[in-house]
């Protein structure tokens, strides 16, 4: 492995994070792009414009009439500290319907990168954007670096462990976004209880997402069983769908 002394620092993580993603068990072919049934060996030539959006350091995005520039840490947060497909195309949907969203209460969840929370900010919403206390830090820094100079933005930025945290929002919301949340079996019973907790009767809440494996499924046979659910977007370029849920109301015989 001589070669690798004549790389850059830079350059050598970006192999390196390459040859991870590509292989060991794929998240999906958002990251990687290519086939990954058979093993095999390579070396990849490092050429910036042909890596995964999901590794560059940041990504450009232009919405409500707004530049946002989103710094990602793959390397230190993974998952949590990337934009996926499913947050670009939930944007595009609030940006379309931006009256629905204008001057309601907003709360994000999983916000990760925050830039679903950040867009309904622009647009007119009041939005509490939250994640994990390992995310927060980050979360922080790149809401500051896109919304430090916009005036009349309403936002704040919450910790909210759903298996834990519940007692410290005990507001109800009207609107709760949620973009690629489902995807840890292990806590679907404490998201579907936290969508229970932070939802009022007429709540309507978002959940935009990619169906990867049949536990993703499975969590939105859980959801019906409280809240309605219709599939509101599917957009096939990214093979991405958003439902709208809303609670199930109970009729009281009189």
């Amino acid at each position: 492995m001589w070669f690798l002394f004549h790389f850059s620092r830079q350059k050598l993580i970006a192999l390196i994070t390459v040859l991870t993603l590509h292989f060991t068990d794929c998240f999906d072919t958002e990251t990687c792009g290519m086939s990954c049934q058979q093993p095999s060996t390579a070396v990849v030539v490092y050429d910036e414009s042909k890596l995964s959006p999901l590794v560059k350091t940041s990504r450009t995005f232009n919405f409500a009439k707004t530049e946002l520039v989103i710094k990602q840490d793959w390397g230190n947060l993974g998952v949590a500290a990337v934009v996926w497909d499913a947050a670009i195309v939930l944007c595009e949907f609030i940006e379309k319907y931006k009256e629905e969203f204008k001057n309601k209460e907003v709360i994000e969840l999983g916000a990760g990168s925050g830039i679903v929370g950040i867009v309904a900010a622009l647009i007119g919403a009041n939005v509490v954007i939250t994640d994990r206390e390992q995310v927060y830090p980050y979360l922080k820094r790149v809401l500051k670096d896109n919304l430090k100079d916009k005036e009349n933005v309403k936002y704040s930025v919450k910790i909210l462990d759903w298996t834990r945290d519940l007692h410290k929002i005990p507001q109800k919301y009207d609107i709760i976004l949620g973009a690629d949340v489902i995807y840890v079996e292990e806590v679907f019973d404490a998201l579907l209880a936290t969508l229970q907790h932070l939802s009022h009767d007429e709540t309507k809440i978002y959940l935009s997402c990619k169906i990867r494996y049949d536990r993703d499924t499975r969590f939105l046979d859980m959801v019906q069983k409280h809240f309605t659910l219709q599939e509101v977007l599917h957009d096939k370029d990214k093979d991405i769908k958003i439902f709208l849920c809303k609670k199930i109301k109970i009729k009281i015989l009189s």
